[in-house]
Parts: C-alpha cells; sequence; structure tokens
C-alpha cells in the first residue's frame, strides 16, 4: 500500500507503546510493531479486522498470519479467488491477495486483543487514510462490530443508518457496500458463534456483486 502507515516506534498510544516494548524484551525475533495493510491500494475489496494478535500479526508482521483466525480467512479468501498461493501462516510463504487488501482498526497489538476507546479513535485516521488512498474501491468487509464502528466513523457515517449484524450489507455511498461478518476468531468458531459456513455466504455475495461490475 502506498499509504502512510505508522512508523516502527509509533508513540501514539502509550499503552501500546509499553506492551509492545515488553514483546520486544520477551521476543526479540518478533515483528513487535505496527503491522502494516496487505495487498494493494488498487483492489475492489478491503478487509478490517480488530487488532494484531499478539502471537499471529504481531509475531510475523502480516495481518493475520500466524493464528487460528488467519487458517479461516485466507482459506476462504483462496476459495472464492480473493488470493492464491498457500497459507503456511508465514508471510514468505508466496501467498497473494488478488483484488484485496486487508488492515485492522488498530495497528499494534493490544493487551488481552482488547483495545481502548481512546487506542480506537487514534488509529483511526490510519484507517481513513487507507480507505481514502484506494480508488476503486467497491467493498469493505468489517470483521467484528468494533472494525464495524470503525469504518463507519472513518467514514463520518450515522452508525444509526448502518447497524452492525452479521450478514448485513449497507449501501454507503460512492458506489461502495459495506459488509458485516462475526470476527472470524477461534473463539467465534469454536463456541459457533461463526461457522466456515456463515463466513463464506459473506464473502460469496461480495465475489457475485463484484462480477456483476466486471
Amino acid at each position: 500500500m502506498s499509504v502512510v502507515e505508522p512508523g516502527r516506534d509509533c508513540p501514539l498510544c502509550p499503552r501500546l507503546v509499553a506492551f509492545r516494548l515488553e514483546a520486544r524484551a520477551k521476543e526479540p525475533d518478533w515483528f513487535n510493531a505496527p503491522v502494516p495493510t496487505f495487498g494493494s491500494d488498487t483492489a475492489r475489496l478491503l478487509i478490517v479486522g480488530l487488532a494484531p494478535g499478539l502471537r499471529g500479526a504481531n509475531r510475523t508482521g502480516r495481518p493475520f498470519t500466524g493464528d487460528y483466525a488467519g487458517e479461516l480467512l485466507y482459506a476462504t479468501l483462496t476459495t472464492f479467488g480473493f488470493a492464491r498461493g498457500d497459507y503456511r501462516a508465514d508471510p514468505g510463504d508466496g501467498l497473494s491477495l488478488v483484488d484485496t487488501a486487508i488492515t485492522n482498526a488498530v495497528r499494534c497489538v493490544p493487551p488481552q486483543n482488547k483495545p481502548t476507546g481512546d487506542e480506537i479513535r487514534t488509529c483511526r485516521h490510519y484507517l481513513a487514510a487507507t480507505i481514502a488512498a484506494m480508488p476503486r474501491l467497491t467493498a469493505i468487509v468489517a470483521l467484528g462490530r468494533i472494525a464495524h464502528d470503525s469504518v463507519a466513523s472513518a467514514l463520518a457515517l450515522r452508525r444509526a443508518g448502518v447497524p452492525f449484524g452479521h450478514g448485513a450489507e449497507h449501501e454507503i455511498g460512492g458506489g461502495r457496500r459495506l459488509y458485516d461478518s462475526y470476527h472470524c476468531s477461534r473463539y467465534n468458531t469454536n463456541t459457533g458463534v461463526l461457522t466456515p459456513a456463515m463466513f463464506e455466504a459473506v464473502f460469496a455475495r461480495i465475489a457475485a456483486h463484484l462480477r456483476t461490475l466486471d
């Protein structure tokens, strides 16, 4: 992505800075920095997650890489032609995205995977910049309510006008649509909140919509 990303030592969120420094001391070989967007700014599809996982993207430096959520996400993207190659939970695996980019509402790993409201708001200008830098953007997928709310705020949308719900679809202007899904976390899949079939149904609709625009 050509969009400006937070620097490796971004100082904006003191709690996240402290957690990052702790992680660097414990695991000096991990990425341990704000995780940049993966994919091209010419993509028509943008997927927005919550934040990097401690042993996933925070370790590897690529969104949704190294944890269970990535296994389900990248398998689904491959099924619908939004990714190609073999996902091996390693940023050097050669996997590439097709007409797709992946980012997070918060670029740094938070303690217990729970960013604060202030941290979400502070990082939102990076999300807004990412969206603004994608001239062909047609579909945004928000994985979970926090990602959904952050996208809505980044686009200055009234949240009441775009309520979150798994499988919801909203016209958001400029020829773009916002699609909602429960987050593809291990917890959600283990508890049945989200099944692979439910997740695939969201991307099937996106793929069908994009085909109508080809």
